[in-house]
């Protein structure tokens, strides 16, 4: 685990707001405006209409190379969407959904320090990305970085406040790192 200990510091710096804007993702602004005071049950729609527009490339092969790799991560064959997701990202690197997904699948094979580097590079492409932010939150709980992990899970918070997993890892992680009050 030390050796990851340079990269969780990076990356507790970059949730607190230290990634540029990224103009391509502009236009999502309404969705997010509508994703921070939407209840519970209308907030899913909400980020499902965001991760709709995260997973289009603007190419068809590399929306392809995307669709196949989440299909073999249904099917459990999570080594070939490792392959499928690189593909995709050695064709469209400024494509964030791509290190997203391989982030993903990457955590499931318990190759944490690649899954940072990914999660890493979704959030320098996309820093609004809530799922990256989540996945982030729990890889870094999983590694005992509690405090990090917190910060990653405000993150979220801040962005989709109706996040089903967000509330629980919050108020589980700041007994934690804040302790209780008396």
């Amino acid at each position: 685990m030390h050796f990851l200990k340079p990269a969780v510091a990076a990356l507790g710096f970059a949730i607190c707001g230290a990634f540029p804007a990224v103009s391509q993702q502009a236009d999502l602004d309404d969705l997010f405006d509508a994703l921070r005071v939407a209840p519970a049950e209308s907030a899913e729609s909400i980020a499902e209409k965001i991760w709709a527009e995260w997973s289009k490339s603007g190419s068809p092969a590399m929306d392809l190379l995307l669709d196949r790799g989440r299909k073999m991560m249904e099917a459990g064959d999570i080594v070939l969407a490792v392959e499928h997701f690189s593909a995709l990202i050695d064709h469209a690197p400024d494509f964030a959904e791509g290190y997203n997904a391989r982030a993903t699948a990457l955590f499931q094979l318990n190759r944490y320090g690649e899954s940072l580097d990914d999660i890493r590079s979704t959030l320098a492409l996309n820093p609004r990305h809530f799922g990256a932010l989540s996945g982030l939150g729990t890889l870094l709980e999983e590694l005992g970085y509690e405090a990090e992990a917190l910060k990653a899970w405000r993150a979220v918070r801040d962005l989709y406040p109706a996040q089903p997993s967000a509330k629980a890892a919050i108020d589980r992680l700041r007994v934690l790192v804040e302790g209780v009050e008396i």
